[in-house]
């Protein structure tokens, strides 16, 4: 997430609901808050210490992100803003969020509980090659975080299998690179 790395750290999450037309909410939204500023216009308001917003949607799920600074977005959505540096963006089994200085893309918790439940219940049921097939089939793209997620499941797979006598899988079965996806094509 670009906005995050650029201080668009506090935001508002939400659903269209269903039979509301996604294009009029954008659009409303859109008018509502300036947010179709040109970037000269972004950086005359973030000199003069005001907010600036942006806003993204995937399907019926939506954001609007501000920067620091003075906006009606603030009084307007008061009791909803969150600080991503602080309470991350959960989404579609990701949790997002700011730290260091950095984006940070993991797996959200109850999603991660749940997959290391699934494979440690399989751990000693399983073939080696099953549970391998089982790793390289995980939906997650393979952020440094996602990454060391995995491998803390790789490693309680292995320890169970150990305790029971079963052979433990190979490193190589945990995904290591993400898929790069153009997002309009």
């Amino acid at each position: 997430m670009q906005y995050l790395r650029h201080g668009y750290w506090f935001y508002v999450a939400g659903n269209v609901p269903t039979g509301k037309d996604v294009r009029a909410i954008d659009q409303k939204l859109i008018a509502k808050y300036g947010i179709n500023a040109s970037s000269k216009e972004r950086t005359r308001r973030k000199r003069a210490g005001l907010a600036n917003l942006h806003y993204v949607r995937h399907d019926r799920f939506f954001l609007l992100m501000a920067t620091h600074g003075i906006h009606r977005f603030f009084d307007d959505e008061v009791g909803q803003i969150r600080d991503a540096r602080r309470q991350p963006i959960k989404f579609a089994g990701y949790s997002i969020s700011h730290r260091n200085g950095h984006a940070c893309v993991r797996i959200e918790r109850r999603e991660y509980e749940q997959l290391k439940a699934w494979f440690l219940e399989l751990a000693c049921r399983r073939s080696v090659d099953a549970l391998a097939a089982g790793f390289r089939e995980i939906r997650f793209q393979c952020y440094a975080p996602v990454r060391v997620q995995l491998l803390r499941v790789w490693r309680s797979v292995n320890h169970t299998r150990r305790a029971a006598g079963t052979q433990p899988l190979l490193i190589d079965c945990v995904p290591w690179r993400r898929k790069i996806v153009k997002p309009f094509v």
